[in-house]
């Protein structure tokens, strides 16, 4: 009933809502080093509700998976223009990059086969930190020069490990949202995560920083989850999002039909969920958060540590 309660608020104060716009375009990296977090999930969701919402939205797939590109309906078989041949060949991203046949204004840079390859090419290349950035650089440019409209959020999809492609997805980032699993060992390793982007910020992009967390696969009927969930918020209380995700079906199942859980089940609880932590995520603004860049107090890190 609490959550039927919950579903029917959010449908009430969500319905038809335009979210703010805003000042630049704000660029952020979904990241966690752990896999099966949802970061795929978060990051498509999130694009697809920013989208349904007014605005215009980016999604770089940059994990060879290619699971964003699949959720997001856009062509990414062997041999189409992708994220791959803007890295490693420097293709202008706007020949690579699609709408969603699904939502007017969310557009994927796709991921192919070819991207796994692409961690052992850029260790040879010149400036093999900065090449994703570089482009959308250029991209938004581009973008601009052609009198297109200006691109509002950049979401940047990773793969679940810290190479050469994780380490763009930070470089091209301003800002760092790291979706947490509310279980057991969901903190496991965040504290190397965090170090990973305090040397980032330290040697390559002095503005990157952790806005957000988000709680995935929230199970509210176990102690378990309300646990952690009180520590993450007890350790991250400015950057962790009043909205949680819950487990839910219908987000399992959208990418298998080619769609983000907005378009396959927009009355869901999972959907409403992910249209409202957009909505927060809009409404905070770009402004970067006070505090330590690295986003996680001193304090906090040497609990980590010691867990």
């Amino acid at each position: 009933m609490a959550e039927l309660h919950e579903d029917a608020r959010r449908r009430i104060e969500l319905r038809g809502r335009r979210f703010p716009r805003p000042a630049a375009t704000r660029v952020i990296t979904v990241a966690n080093q752990k896999g099966g977090v949802g970061k795929t999930t978060t990051a498509v969701n999130l694009a697809a509700a920013l989208a349904q919402s007014g605005l215009t939205v980016l999604v770089l797939d940059n994990d060879p998976q290619g699971n964003a590109s699949t959720a997001l309906g856009v062509e990414h078989r062997a041999g189409t223009p992708s994220i791959y041949e803007v890295l490693i060949e420097d293709l202008p991203m706007e020949k690579a990059v699609q709408e969603s046949p699904e939502i007017p204004g969310l557009w994927c840079l796709p991921a192919t086969i070819d991207l796994s390859g692409a961690e052992i090419e850029l260790v040879s290349m010149v400036a093999r930190e900065t090449r994703l950035r570089t482009a959308l650089d250029r991209y938004l440019g581009w973008r601009q020069a052609s009198g297109l409209p200006d691109v509002d959020y950049v979401l940047v999809d990773c793969p679940p490990s810290l190479g050469l492609l994780t380490v763009n997805a930070f470089v091209v980032a301003r800002e760092v949202l790291i979706p947490i699993q509310c279980e057991y060992y969901a903190l496991e390793g965040l504290s190397q995560l965090l170090k990973t982007i305090q040397l980032i910020q330290a040697h390559l992009n002095p503005t990157l920083h952790v806005s957000t967390i988000l709680l995935t696969m929230y199970d509210a009927r176990t102690n378990l989850a309300q646990q952690v969930a009180a520590e993450v918020r007890q350790h991250f209380p400015d950057r962790t999002l009043r909205t949680t995700v819950p487990r839910s079906v219908r987000i399992s199942e959208a990418p298998s039909y080619g769609q983000t859980v907005m378009t396959y089940d927009a009355g869901s609880s999972g959907a409403l969920a992910y249209l409202e932590a957009a909505r927060e995520v809009a409404e905070r603004g770009a402004a970067p958060t006070n505090g330590s860049s690295m986003g996680m107090p001193a304090m906090a890190a040497g609990e980590e540590e010691e867990r």
